[in-house]
């Protein structure tokens, strides 16, 4: 196979890695969407609920290293088309079972059992699949197309992620899980579709040891890379989940809470500031595009403080007399502005790293990328769970402190990240 980096953004290659990302994430999101309204109206359970979606990260942050050795080790491409190939079958099978499996494979009750055993195996093909695509962008392209084809499929999560839901509630409400199920497993097929005829260089992948030896070193190796060898990514990769915990938390948790709880509006006035913010992510992947000639490893460190520093009027609007209608409006934007700036912060870092980062060792330190990522979440989730929970009446403290912290972050570790030097493999 030729070797196919390429000089231009849109090359077939990338072209069909994009439709397959857009057929993936479609179906991806509208299947954790659909399943998440199946498993509320099976139990009525919020209890419930938490306990078998958070069952179901505990597989993707195990395996995530894994996968990272699968691709370094594999030929990516074959994985992507195998996972994906493995995803339709699995979806297809379970369509099957719920549609007319009661009675016959199960009993009643038995449905909760299938959608969450779903949703663990999912996870686990999460765990070896992102790793993979997220190897695949430097592999196919080159320069500063590299920071544009992130952007790309930044852009292309957040479309996905602002129509899917409307998509996959129109879907479940009107035809059930069973059509939700068949149609994901359309997307996964076609993804493996467009996959097959992506072309990659060939990458070294060639070991004589065994599979545990083969493992073991391939994970030492990629640590050891990291301290070793680019320490300044190491310290990249702890900041990001550090302001993740921060962020992810205010967002995922603390934002619902203000809207619904603190200022007691509407799911519609909640909805209306989730579309803002996700057309605001899709903005920060446009910005990143047009400025990926200028943008450099001291951006992330502005974009760091920039995001402490937008807590701090978060904490005065609450301590100010003003109705709720203002305070409404002002979080949406400071939310809106947050997520601009985690669509630039993300997809710069994530160009950086891979910037950096030899090709045998890419799908490993991805790996360590999305493992990171997805540790800091539900930890930053928790803590803001209880923080709101014990000092609700204290939101201006909470914001006050939150936004120093970042800052402080942002400040001390500003001159290790301006050694990272942006340009492209």
């Amino acid at each position: 196979m030729k070797n196919q980096t390429n000089d231009r953004l849109f090359c077939k290659s990338f072209i069909l890695l994009l439709l397959g990302q857009i057929s993936s994430l479609v179906g991806n999101y509208s299947l954790k969407f659909a399943l998440s309204m199946y498993i509320l109206d099976l139990t009525g359970s919020a209890s419930v609920f938490s306990i078998i979606t958070a069952a179901a990260m505990l597989p993707m942050i195990l395996l995530s290293p894994f996968g990272g050795v699968l691709a370094d080790r594999a030929d990516r491409r074959r994985v992507m088309v195998l996972l994906d190939t493995l995803s339709g079958c699995i979806l297809l099978v379970c369509g099957l079972m719920l549609h007319y499996g009661r009675g016959i494979i199960f009993e009643a009750g038995g449905e909760l059992y299938i959608v969450g055993g779903l949703l663990v195996i999912m996870s686990i093909i999460g765990a070896f699949e992102s790793p993979t695509v997220q190897a695949c962008v430097p592999q196919i392209l080159s320069g500063n197309n590299v920071i544009r084809g992130n952007a790309a499929v930044s852009q292309v999560s957040a479309i996905a992620a602002l129509v899917t839901p409307f998509i996959g509630s129109l879907i479940y409400t009107a035809f059930g899980i069973n059509f939700v199920l068949f149609g994901t497993t359309v997307c996964f097929l076609l993804t493996a579709g467009f996959e097959l005829f992506i072309q990659l260089k060939p990458v070294n992948t060639k070991s004589n040891s065994g599979v545990l030896t083969t493992i073991s070193h391939d994970l030492r190796e990629g640590m050891n890379f990291l301290r070793r060898d680019r320490p300044e990514l190491l310290l990249l990769l702890l900041v990001a989940a550090s302001v993740s915990l921060f962020l992810a938390g205010i967002a995922v948790v603390g934002f619902p809470y203000i809207v619904r709880t603190v200022l007691g509006l509407s799911t519609e006035h909640y909805a209306i500031s989730e579309s803002a913010s996700a057309l605001a992510a899709i903005a920060g992947g446009i910005f990143v595009g047009v400025m990926a000639n200028r943008l450099r490893a001291p951006h992330l460190t502005y974009t760091i403080v920039g995001f402490g520093a937008l807590l701090l009027p978060l904490a005065v609007v609450f301590l100010l007399p003003t109705d709720t209608a203002v305070r409404f409006s002002f979080i949406t934007v400071i939310f809106c502005l947050c997520q601009f700036g985690c669509s630039i912060f993300s997809t710069l870092s994530i160009t950086l790293i891979q910037a950096k980062t030899p090709d045998h060792l890419m799908g490993k330190i991805m790996s360590y990328v999305y493992t990171l990522s997805l540790c800091a979440q539900p930890v930053g989730q928790l803590l803001f769970g209880w923080l709101l929970d014990r000092y609700s009446s204290e939101l201006p403290a909470i914001f006050l402190g939150c936004g120093l912290v970042i800052g402080l972050i942002g400040v001390l570790t500003a001159r290790y990240i301006g050694r990272i030097d942006s340009d492209c493999k």
